[in-house]
């Protein structure tokens, strides 16, 4: 028996006290869902500029698009121009695009509009 196993016990697969394991319900050859979706919403993280086609072609798609620009950061001029991009790129399509964080930026197609204001608790 391995250590971890010991430390942490045997994994279950099952569902116990409010637990759910979702491996199931997720194909492993292609990482998604069996369920037929018409729409799906991944994180991307872009690394150098000509990453921009790959996550246009997903949001040209019809797909939500979280993109982790953090690698990037530092790079202002790179920055700006993918930003420049993407914004063009969102416009083509009536789309739209958030920031969300410091790091972070939501690309949705045409038909979702990002609500900018932030959802608080009842006693926030």
């Amino acid at each position: 028996m391995k250590i971890a196993s010991k430390i942490f016990g045997e994994k279950k697969t099952e569902q116990t006290a409010g637990y759910v394991d979702l491996e199931k319900y997720v194909d492993a050859k292609k990482g998604e869902t069996p369920t037929g979706a018409k729409m799906y919403v991944r994180i991307g993280e872009i690394t150098r500029y000509e990453d921009l086609k790959e996550f246009s072609d997903y949001v040209y798609g019809g797909n939500v698009l979280i993109l982790d620009f953090s690698p990037v950061a530092e790079e202002e001029l790179l920055l700006k121009r993918i930003t420049n991009d993407l914004k063009k790129m969102i416009g083509e399509i009536d789309g739209d695009i958030a920031g969300i964080g410091n790091n972070l930026m939501i690309l949705s197609p045409n038909g979702i509009k990002i609500d900018r204001r932030k959802l608080r608790g009842k006693f926030a």
